[in-house]
């Protein structure tokens, strides 16, 4: 495996805010890419290069293109949503892994991930409420039977998973956006009285249950992890034979309106950010709309959020789906919330449709409207797990405990290739392409710096034009390769 190298780029350091919500699109602002250079960054299959910085590109001025000229049109005139940040999630499996791997590899993993100069400078986070499949065991915070909540504690998460969020906030320079998501309530709670295996949460312990969220959030808060948001429910129609609660479309907006939206406000934690749905692309309409045209529900909903896992049934990512809720709810954000690539072997570490699949998703999902992007775990061991299911799956980075080493995979640098360069602040503009195997978006951060991300998912290399408004720069892109272009 090839160690990661990762270049030095000069980024400032943005605030973590709030999306702002959509509103119509401005008039275009005057911008010449006239004396401007592009720095090159690219990973490319068969090569050493892992977001490998290249020669500087040059504009200069180009006329009406050909129809056989290649290229990929970029106007920083036009301007949609506002980057929230790109990370991954810090699960118990994540957090035992990384306790399992030497001090030296610990600090390298914290500067991959959270370092915006040595590594790729994530910004964002998503962690469990109690127990997840990626744990080694299922486990809740309270005693049985305690409506009340009175035996309340998270001291289960401090010996692993607390210490590891801590490093990673320390490691992004002392802050990172959070954001909690439960698989189940404890199985006292539901209808099936077991936390796995679906089943519905019980109307007589709603009030409990929305109590729960209140005290998980309060209780990391005083462990110094602050929490910016939460989802109701991870997967809320998955009947898994992990941690797992049902809700339809109508239970899920009843709880949040009745519930979970009120009782966040009375407990002070009004303002954290309520994510709906959290779950695949095909449902992503049907559960919005049955939410956000619920004026009572919809006041307390920042955003939808989203997982890729929809092509279990054989279809293709559902972007335009995406694209519905943008159009019909303007105003509610849309939030990648968890996406991973499953049935983990060892053998198919090194696989570049690992990466590929990543960087055709993050295209399509801010071209759709995104705001923010979490990847699945952040670090797993060489089973694909600690999992107490067996349901193993890949991570961008897997720590191997037996050698005691990292195994980067071409997942980390494809996510690399947004997270390092787009920072939260950023606005997206226009990157249009005109052939289907050149995949593009662009943002412009707030230090004014565009970068433009173009993916070559075809097995040649193609030359192309990068055109801003009447000024080209020519490069070639090769196959099997993304790169990211920073305009100064």
């Amino acid at each position: 495996m090839l160690k990661t190298v990762l270049p030095v780029l000069a980024l400032s350091a943005l605030g973590l805010g709030s999306a702002a919500p959509q509103t119509p699109p401005k008039p275009p602002t005057a911008y010449s890419a006239a004396g401007r250079k592009a720095q090159v960054f690219t990973t490319a299959q068969g090569t050493s290069q892992r977001l490998a910085a290249g020669p500087a590109l040059a504009f200069a001025p180009a006329g009406q293109p050909l129809e056989t000229q290649v290229c990929v049109f970029v106007d920083p005139g036009h301007s949609f949503q506002t980057m929230l940040g790109i990370g991954g999630a810090l699960t118990d499996a994540s957090a035992e892994t990384y306790a399992r791997l030497p001090k030296a590899v610990q600090q390298e993993f914290m500067r991959a991930y959270y370092s915006p100069t040595a590594g790729i400078g994530y910004t964002l986070g998503r962690t469990s409420i109690h127990s997840t499949d990626f744990s080694s065991g299922s486990y809740t915070y309270v005693a049985d039977k305690d409506e009340a909540l009175k035996s309340f504690s998270v001291q289960h998460d401090q010996q692993y998973r607390i210490p590891f969020i801590k490093q990673a906030t320390a490691a992004a320079g002392g802050k990172l956006t959070m954001f909690v998501s439960p698989w189940s309530p404890p199985g006292w709670m539901k209808s099936n009285g077991e936390m796995l295996h679906g089943g519905k949460l019980l109307p007589q312990y709603r009030q409990a249950w929305a109590d729960y969220y209140v005290k998980f959030i309060k209780a990391y808060e005083q462990q110094g992890i602050p929490i910016w948001g939460l989802s109701v429910q991870n997967e809320a129609m998955a009947n898994q034979k992990w941690e797992s609660c049902l809700y339809t479309a109508e239970e899920e907006r009843d709880f949040i309106k009745g519930y979970l939206g009120p009782t966040l406000a009375k407990g002070g934690l009004g303002g954290r950010k309520l994510i709906a749905w959290d779950h695949n692309r095909d449902q992503l309409y049907q559960r919005a709309s049955t939410i956000l045209d619920d004026p009572e529900a919809a006041k307390y909903v920042w955003g939808i959020g989203y997982h890729w896992y929809e092509t279990w049934t054989t279809s293709a990512m559902l972007f335009d789906n995406e694209r519905r809720v943008h159009e019909s709810f303007p105003n509610t954000n849309l939030i990648f919330t968890e996406g991973c690539k499953e049935k983990f072997d060892f053998a198919k570490i090194d696989d570049w449709s690992l990466g590929e699949k990543y960087g055709h998703s993050m295209i399509n999902d801010f071209n759709a409207g995104t705001v923010g992007w979490t990847d699945w775990n952040v670090l797993l061991d060489e089973t694909g797990g600690p999992n107490h299911v067996g349901n193993f799956c890949f991570a961008p980075i897997i720590g191997d405990t037996k050698a005691g080493k990292l195994l980067y995979t071409s997942a980390y640098y494809y996510i690399g290739h947004f997270s390092k360069f787009i920072r939260p602040g950023a606005k997206r503009i226009v990157s249009s392409s005109n052939r289907d195997w050149l995949q593009t978006t662009a943002f412009r951060n707030a230090d004014g710096k565009v970068a433009v991300v173009v993916m070559n998912s075809g097995d040649k290399p193609q030359e192309f034009q990068l055109w801003i408004k009447g000024q080209g720069a020519s490069t070639t892109s090769p196959a099997h390769s993304i790169a990211t272009y920073v305009i100064d």
